[in-house]
């Protein structure tokens, strides 16, 4: 019986380390940019939705970054405004733009993803992010 139990955890412990993925969340900020959201640099004049963002050089990765989706969770004020995070916990977006050289934030989110997580009257947050 004890060999079986053995056995059985060792079972469950290979499957669950396939299944499991670590999560590395990243820092840096978000900013936010208002429509028309196409066309984009990704898909063009396809209509995306509107939880979208546009990547900046950081995560872009030379276009490869377009359909990515991210996590994103405001941490933070980057200026006077003293309670930015609100809403939602995060927001998941989907990469469709280009944020171009001299991007003001790791990622700039629509406006209705910026809003669902933080104050529009911010301007800009502190955000962590993983890709899902």
């Amino acid at each position: 019986m004890a060999k079986l139990s053995i056995l059985l955890c060792t079972a469950i412990a290979f499957m669950l380390s396939f299944t499991l993925k670590e999560v590395v969340a990243h820092t840096g900020t978000a900013t936010f940019y208002t429509p028309p959201y196409v066309p984009s640099a990704c898909n063009g004049y396809q209509h995306d939705g509107v939880m979208i963002a546009a990547a900046s050089d950081a995560i872009w990765d030379d276009g490869a970054a377009c359909g990515r989706k991210y996590k994103v969770k405001c941490t933070g004020a980057t200026n006077q405004s003293p309670h930015p995070c609100r809403g939602k916990k995060y927001v998941v977006v989907k990469v469709v733009d280009y944020c171009p050289s001299g991007c003001e934030s790791t990622i700039d989110l629509s406006q209705e993803a910026f809003a669902s997580i933080a104050d529009p009257d911010a301007g800009k947050i502190k955000i962590s992010f993983h890709q899902v």
